[in-house]
Formats: structure tokens, sequence, C-alpha cells
């Protein structure tokens, strides 16, 4: 068991360690969209890759119909494992709509041996969500 300051400093050493191994300005919040942003995700049960709707509900709405459309092409030229969850409830009782993709196997930030594997499925899996979105965000702007 690891006391709050030492998950802390796990979680801080894996991060750094990351943009290291991977350096590259990753998309993130910066998708020009209010509430539209994509997210990692590693604790101490899994790793997944996100875009995550939260803004209001008509919002939300208009951009997973864009998304939804788009659901054949995401998962034929780019993550054919990808989900897609209209009404994704989040650990804090908000409801996001989610399209995500989770690494199958065990990992844990807590274990250092799962961290390159989990470093490799976040670089070659965003970099394949991101290419959808550069590629067709003129489609879900619009």
């Amino acid at each position: 068991m690891f006391s709050k300051e030492e998950s802390r400093l796990l979680r801080q050493e894996f991060w750094t360690s990351f943009g290291k191994s991977f350096p590259r300005k990753w998309l993130l919040y910066d998708t020009k969209i209010k509430g539209f942003s994509f997210k990692f995700h590693f604790d101490t049960k899994s790793a997944l890759i996100a875009l995550d709707i939260e803004d209001d509900l008509e919002s939300r709405i208009k951009y997973w119909e864009k998304l939804t459309a788009l659901k054949g092409i995401l998962q034929n030229e780019f993550l054919p494992d990808i989900i897609f969850e209209e009404e994704y409830l989040l650990d804090n009782g908000k409801e996001i709509s989610r399209i995500y993709l989770p690494l199958e196997q065990k990992v844990s930030i807590h274990n250092k041996n799962t961290w390159r594997e989990v470093m490799t499925f976040f670089n070659d899996n965003m970099s394949l969500l991101e290419a959808f979105f550069y590629e067709y965000s003129e489609i879900i702007k619009g």
C-alpha cells in the first residue's frame, strides 16, 4: 500500500517519464470546441484514452450526433475497438459523453513494470484518435 505522497510522486514520475519518452504536444484541451477534450487516464487499475464531451446537454447532443455519424470511419480506418458511450458517468457523478479505448491488460500506475506498455498504448492510440479528429474536425465543428 502506498501513502498519498508516495502515490502522488509515482504519478508525477510516470507523467514526466511519458513526456520524455514521447516528446510531442498532444491536442488534449486545445480542440477549439468548448467542452470537447482528449484525455489520458491511468490509475491503479486501468489505463485508457478518451474523447470527452462535457458541455451542456444541447452541445453534447450536437457533437455526439456528428461523432456517431463518423463512427464507421473511426472504427474502420483508425481504432476498430473504440467504445462509444453517450451517457458515461464519471467517478464524481457527472454525466458526459465519451468515446474511449481501454488498455485490456491489467496495469497499475503503482507498478513500474507496466509503465512502458501503457506509454506505448497511449502514444500509438492517442495519435490515431488525434489523426481522426484533425482529418474530420471541420465536419465535427461544423
